[in-house]
């Protein structure tokens, strides 16, 4: 019970304030776009997202993701109609998909895990503790996990955009949006938990405060 509510304490620290700003706009685009035209599409979709924008910055709620998504949807939108066909409207996330598979595979050649530098610049926590023999195959490991997650994302996002299939290409992008992420988050703190423990190395505390072995190891966050 104690984990689960771990779990999805973590989750909402990573997901909070920003589910809905990244959900419901291309939605939104999607059932627009079959009812009154690309350019209406285009317009409330954009509208939708200043919205959300205004409402983190009038919240004092972090904005720069809802910020970056409306800027990501004049792109896309931009995209769209200068090529009048809906289906470009995704692809500046295509793409974006694409160069972070890119980077993935480039921090696990250089051994440098991205998993390790996100939660670096998450959390805050030293990057040298990272790097530790006892620390870094549980973020290689997981890293790993999420290459392959964004290489099959990838994947499926090529696909039905060169079939030039709107509704599929936005329920994929959805069902592979918020819902794969929660799963592939959970199995990747889930994991690293575990396998940091199993490593025996020295919890982010322990190796602040220059304790010696044996360790109590990472007891909470990943």
């Amino acid at each position: 019970m104690n984990k689960g509510k771990e779990i999805l304490e973590e989750l909402t620290s990573v997901l909070s304030g920003k589910t809905l700003d990244a959900i419901v706009p291309p939605l939104v685009f999607v059932i627009v776009n079959s009812m009154f035209g690309l350019t209406s599409a285009i317009i409330i979709a954009l509208i939708l997202s200043s919205t959300f924008a205004i409402f983190r910055l009038v919240q004092k709620q972090s904005g720069i993701y809802t910020l970056f998504g409306t800027m990501g949807i004049l792109l896309a939108g931009t995209f769209a109609y200068l090529a009048d066909n809906a289906t470009n409207y995704f692809l500046p996330g295509i793409v974006t998909n694409t160069f972070i598979l890119i980077l993935t595979v480039i921090t696990l050649i250089l051994d440098k895990p991205l998993a390790a530098y996100a939660s670096h610049l998450t959390r805050g926590w030293r990057l040298d503790w990272f790097w530790r023999k006892d620390v870094k195959p549980a973020y290689r490991e997981v890293t790993y996990m999420w290459s392959l997650f964004f290489l099959v994302r990838t994947i499926i996002q090529v696909t039905l955009f060169l079939s030039d299939n709107v509704d599929a290409l936005v329920w994929a992008n959805t069902i592979m949006g918020l819902p794969v992420t929660i799963v592939v988050l959970t199995v990747s703190y889930v994991y690293g938990i575990w396998r940091l423990r199993n490593l025996k190395g020295p919890g982010i505390d322990e190796y602040l405060e220059n304790k010696t072995a044996p360790f109590r190891g990472q007891t909470r966050g990943f």
